[in-house]
């Protein structure tokens, strides 16, 4: 594969580099922390420099381009650990957009009034794959759903959620509109480690043929890029905290030499910058693979990049924490945030293990 980047995806890269860069201040992270979750007028910012159209089919005001440039961006903003709806919103649109399920709430996606959630997570052992919710037919091609989903990303805040479900031995996936006060759904938010909006979704409601996407591999193909999104969240996390190790041990002296000057030191920081490229190298791989030629070895490089987030990037932040010493166990510290995401982001859909066993399930039956 070639990993170096279009002309028009650089420019992405760059934009949202300077974008966030410029934006998502700590002073603001914290701002949106002690608020609802969300930076707003940095949201509005992203719709108004048309990154949240980015993977948008033209019909629906979009750009009409894929995962890969959803992962650029989704990069940037685990490396200011940035507190925006993006990867939950931008991978449920792509499905709606490719299933023509509720595409009426496209256009809003674009311009940012609206925010999308993907009821991913279960509870237990934590498989994405097999649904707890239960559909049941009520007429009209209609369906019922029935149960509960944990730690939904960006649930309080958002227009409308997919849920995936079995019906009739099968997996779909059903768009619960939450725009207006719904009998039979109930929303419970979540503190979390990493302070992001997330709320418990319970279900008793009936959702229109309309909503309903009715295909057994539609469930999959939202599983898998959301956790190339995340896993490029990931490497952003990582990268971000690298950085602020390496200015941090380049300035601060010890014995009148500066940490970078000990072995132990530089050895530990190279550890970490290397984990953060095996993770840049499997996160875009997968994003490629996904968006050009799906199928099983796609799903296999999918599983291996979101191991190398998991398992890497908890190394990468606790190292970069480590190696700012006292100063690193301050939870008020920038540095300490990377260290929450990095930590919750490696367990969200799945852990490091989970990746690997579907991974070696993969390839036992090739």
């Amino acid at each position: 594969m070639n990993f170096d980047l279009s002309e028009e995806q650089q420019v992405i890269a760059d934009l949202a580099a300077q974008l966030f860069g410029d934006l998502a201040t700590t002073e603001r992270v914290k701002a949106a922390e002690q608020g609802d979750g969300i930076d707003r007028e940095l949201w509005a910012s992203i719709a108004e420099a048309g990154l949240l159209a980015l993977s948008l089919p033209e019909s629906a005001g979009g750009s009409g381009m894929g995962l890969v440039e959803l992962c650029l961006v989704a990069q940037q903003i685990g490396r200011t650990v940035a507190p925006v709806p993006f990867t939950s919103t931008t991978v449920a649109a792509m499905t709606l957009a490719e299933h023509g399920v509720g595409t009426d709430l496209l256009p809003g996606v674009a311009d940012g009034s609206v925010i999308l959630a993907s009821a991913l997570a279960e509870t237990g052992a934590n498989d994405p794959l097999a649904p707890s919710v239960i559909a049941t037919r009520s007429g009209d091609g209609a369906v019922r759903l029935v149960g509960e989903k944990p730690a939904v990303p960006a649930l309080p805040l958002a227009t409308a959620v997919l849920v995936p479900a079995m019906l009739d031995g099968a997996t779909i996936l059903a768009l619960v509109d939450l725009s207006t006060a719904t009998a039979g759904v109930e929303i419970t938010p979540l503190k979390t480690t990493s302070r992001e909006s997330q709320g418990h979704l319970t279900l008793d409601v009936d959702v229109p043929a309309s909503h309903v996407i009715d295909d057994d591999a539609a469930l999959e193909q939202l599983f898998l890029r959301s956790i190339a999104a995340l896993s490029a969240v990931q490497l952003g996390v990582g990268e971000g905290s690298v950085a602020m190790a390496a200015e941090h041990v380049s300035n601060r002296q010890q014995f009148g030499r500066p940490l970078s000057a000990f072995q132990a030191v530089s050895q530990r920081a190279a550890d970490a910058y290397i984990f953060n490229e095996a993770i840049r190298s499997t996160v875009y791989n997968a994003a490629w693979q996904l968006e050009n030629e799906p199928g099983d070895k796609a799903r296999a490089d999918t599983l291996a990049a979101a191991y190398w987030s998991s398992e890497g990037t908890e190394k990468v932040v606790l190292a970069a924490q480590h190696l700012h010493g006292g100063v690193g166990a301050d939870i008020e510290y920038p540095v300490h945030r990377y260290f929450q995401w990095g930590m919750q982001n490696a367990t969200a859909l799945g852990t490091a293990t989970s990746h690997l066993v579907r991974l070696g399930d993969q390839l036992a039956t090739r």
